[in-house]
């Protein structure tokens, strides 16, 4: 089907992928070292869900789950993406939903905490950073991959997605000047149009654990990577997308890639 409905409500649209090189050049302004070319070919049709998670549909899943406040405003209500979740709760989650359709689960887990993957599950999983790139990025034509969610040039359109703007400015350090999205924290899933895929988010309001340990891949001539899961093992997790918290030229192009290992209040998945 080309898209369906998971048990806790979540719509999740069918992809089917092909090859295409990710990253940056090194002349692109904003590029980092880390958004280095990658010739990638991803052979296996995946689907993904629609919107970030919500705070009702985590709190399915864990109900003492809080997202918080920002600056006095919550960030915790029901339609909002929920933040301050670690990549290893993003990944029980989604064991948690293979659970509710009776699916192997993708994670193997001692304890609560997660150790390893079994790559031949059908359960859910985050997605992975290549699989992200290419919601995010190919608009048709895998040979011309987005700049920015929007296009090629800044500044972003009027009420193109949830940016740092001039509602933060008084706490964020840099901001897009005469531009106002509304929101000063986060936006109830999918309040802006999605993209040329139909994926609402991918760039603004949070950004998005995906599936690999953080590393920096090195090309190796015309070497192209067939479904690669990333690194094995790794301190760090990828976090992809800019947020309400970004402004940038760096931040704000989709080949930006960020890492953690602790929960923020710009990153849901």
């Amino acid at each position: 089907r080309t898209e369906i409905t998971t048990a806790n409500g979540q719509k999740l649209k069918l992809i089917y992928p092909g090859s295409f090189v990710m990253g940056a050049s090194r002349r692109e302004a904003g590029r980092q070292a880390n958004e280095v070319i990658r010739n990638v070919s991803l052979t296996k049709p995946f689907y993904l869900s629609l919107t970030e998670i919500t705070n009702q549909q985590f709190a399915a899943f864990d109900a003492e789950h809080t997202s918080g406040t920002l600056e006095g405003r919550t960030l915790n209500n029901p339609d909002q993406p929920v933040v301050r979740v670690t990549w290893n709760q993003a990944a029980l989650y989604a064991n948690w939903l293979s659970a509710q359709e009776n699916l192997p689960p993708f994670y193997t887990v001692e304890g609560d905490t997660v150790t390893g993957i079994n790559s031949d599950s059908t359960g859910y999983r985050l997605p992975l950073e290549t699989e992200w790139e290419w919601a995010a990025r190919v608009a048709g034509d895998p040979g011309s991959m987005l700049k920015f969610p929007w296009g090629a040039e800044l500044p972003p359109p009027e009420n193109q997605g949830n940016y740092a703007d001039i509602s933060a400015a008084s706490f964020l350090g840099r901001i897009l000047v005469n531009y106002n999205d509304g929101f000063m924290g986060t936006a109830p899933v999918g309040s802006f149009a999605a993209n040329s895929n139909g994926f609402y988010d991918m760039g603004g309001n949070v950004a998005e654990w995906v599936h690999d340990y953080y590393g920096t891949a090195v090309q190796l001539g015309n070497n192209i990577e067939i479904d690669p899961y990333g690194p094995t093992t790794g301190t760090y997790h990828v976090v992809r997308g800019s947020s309400w918290a970004h402004g940038s030229v760096t931040e704000l192009r989709l080949s930006y890639r960020d890492y953690s290992n602790e929960p923020r209040d710009d990153v849901g998945f």
